[in-house]
């Protein structure tokens, strides 16, 4: 699908990732709203977010393009980014600019497959646009092959088959080599935790890059400060 003029807006720009979990201190839609209006007036030019509640709330703070997800854990699967068609229609009845979803070779529940799953989404939402959250390689591959209009880095590192892996190793190793093999934009997520790295992926021609904890997870920011302090006694 074509984008628009506002969602090319996140081009060789920042787009600040607003979550925070039931069980994390700053759950609440008013928050995220008003995190997503303190990374605008710092220069993001778009926002990724958790749930049609928080996006909804979102878009009433700021005008920019959203990267909507929906995380939902199920007994049966280890997927739980936009798992369902129940997730991807709470993104679509919100206005979500680019749904994102696990494109993982994990089965959804009900033991749906990646492929199976994402040609009924594109075929109920036809002017929908999809980011693909991959976590390899083969999986970033095999999701611009089937017609994802961007393929994320989210989940690198946090898969069995990603496990141990570092985006940053070697110069961006894994980036340059999706960026080698795939058509659609690459959009770098995923540890991407200092402006340098940030710069980097996109000086290496990534799309855009997402920055998610080190900006907006408090708790995680102020842990890294004291276990260093720890190391003191």
């Amino acid at each position: 699908m074509e984008m628009s003029e506002r969602v090319k807006g996140i081009r060789g720009k920042l787009v600040v990732s607003c979550q925070a979990l039931p069980e994390e201190p700053l759950h609440s839609s008013f928050i995220m709203g008003r995190m997503a209006r303190a990374a605008y007036e710092g220069g993001a030019c778009g926002i990724r977010a958790n749930t049609g509640a928080d996006i909804q709330e979102i878009k009433e703070n700021v005008d920019l393009p959203i990267i909507g997800i929906v995380k939902k854990n199920f007994q049966d699967s280890a997927v739980y980014i936009t798992p369902t068609m129940e997730e991807v229609e709470e993104l679509v009845e919100v206005g979500t600019d680019i749904i994102a979803m696990d494109a993982t070779g994990a089965l959804r529940p009900g033991g749906v497959t990646l492929d199976a799953f994402f040609q009924e989404a594109r075929a109920r939402f036809p002017g929908q646009l999809w980011m693909a959250d991959c976590s390899t390689l083969e999986e970033a591959v095999h999701a611009d092959q089937i017609g994802f209009d961007f393929v994320g880095t989210t989940l690198v590192g946090y898969t069995p088959q990603s496990r141990g892996c570092h985006i940053e190793e070697n110069d961006f190793e894994l980036i340059r080599r999706i960026l080698e093999q795939v058509k659609h934009p690459v959009i770098a997520e995923g540890n991407i935790n200092t402006p340098q790295k940030a710069r980097r992926v996109l000086e290496l021609g990534c799309y855009s890059v997402v920055v998610g904890s080190i900006i907006t997870r408090p708790q995680l920011i102020t842990r890294a400060f004291t276990e260093e302090i720890g190391k003191l006694s």
